[in-house]
């Protein structure tokens, strides 16, 4: 057995991040002494580098507890994605290296290779895959759900750099939504639970109330209610999404300068109306524009 200062010392974890693992049901010891000492065993090491293989691959904490809890979880299986993934992962570094040393070298080089979305895209097809019934119920066909990882694969960099804009990382992007697509029944059933409860019209009424104040100040306190009405709203929804951290920066800047965007909703609710919701999200959450 080893004392939490003991694996600390071993692993390079602190002991407050191992103290709040186990707080939070990530990570347990092995057993608590009556003085209140974690010690742990060979065994709950193997448990702590599977857990900082995850946190390596940037999963939630909230998520390794749920995958590592979950009766079915095969540690052999759990290795071989994460080589998986590790490996797509080293492979794009190292493009982006080598793509780095062209550069320093003053060598005019264009390229945008290093930003694929091809573990994106695998994700993708082993769904349709695993998941051909409920391919089928959700976009009507196996061949309607193929035009669409045709229809990324030819919008790849555009879709690519608005991964990196909102989520910081291609990983981080392709972690999400290997996150979401293992979800999607439930979150299918939360969306039409949510058409059946009033939630789609309640969001869509508080949108024409914003869209209606648009003469007010964006930062004026009847606005910002609203605003408010409409995150929180959102929140309710409980979906298994991860929208990403840059996610309203990203909102906020398509209501002000999506030209396509702008053009719809000014064409719908009158002239101003996008830039005026961009301007009143951007003064909820503080941000300068």
């Amino acid at each position: 057995m080893r004392t939490v200062k003991q694996v600390a010392a071993l692993t390079g974890v602190s002991v407050r991040t191992l103290q709040y693992y186990d707080e939070i049901g990530v990570f347990k010891p092995t057993e608590v002494t009556e003085a209140g000492y974690r010690l742990y065993d060979d065994e709950a090491l193997k448990a702590l580098q599977q857990v900082l293989f995850f946190k390596e691959l940037d999963f939630p904490l909230k998520d390794i507890r749920e995958i590592m809890a979950d009766p079915g979880f095969d540690r052999a299986r759990a290795f071989k994605k994460q080589r998986e993934l590790l490996k797509a992962r080293r492979d794009r570094l190292d493009k982006l290296l080598a793509l780095l040393d062209k550069l320093e070298k003053g060598e005019a080089c264009v390229s945008f290779d290093a930003f694929d979305l091809s573990g994106y895209l695998q994700i993708l097809e082993e769904f349709k895959t695993e998941n051909a019934g409920t391919v089928a119920r959700h976009w009507g066909s196996v061949e309607a759900f193929e035009q669409f990882i045709k229809k990324v694969k030819a919008d790849e960099a555009h879709i690519a750099g608005l991964a990196i804009r909102q989520y910081g990382s291609v990983e981080k992007y392709t972690a999400a939504m290997r996150d979401s697509i293992s979800h999607f029944s439930e979150n299918m059933e939360k969306m039409e639970a949510m058409k059946s409860d009033g939630t789609v019209q309640k969001n869509a009424a508080l949108m024409e109330k914003l869209y209606s104040s648009r003469e007010k100040d964006p930062a004026s306190p009847e606005v910002q209610a609203i605003v408010g009405e409409l995150i929180a709203l959102g929140e309710t929804a409980e979906l298994n999404i991860d929208k990403g951290e840059h996610y309203w920066d990203m909102m906020i800047d398509w209501y002000l300068h999506n030209d396509a965007l702008i053009k719809t909703i000014d064409g719908q609710k009158g002239p101003g109306a996008s830039a005026f919701v961009g301007r009143a999200l951007a003064c909820y959450f503080g941000k300068d524009v």
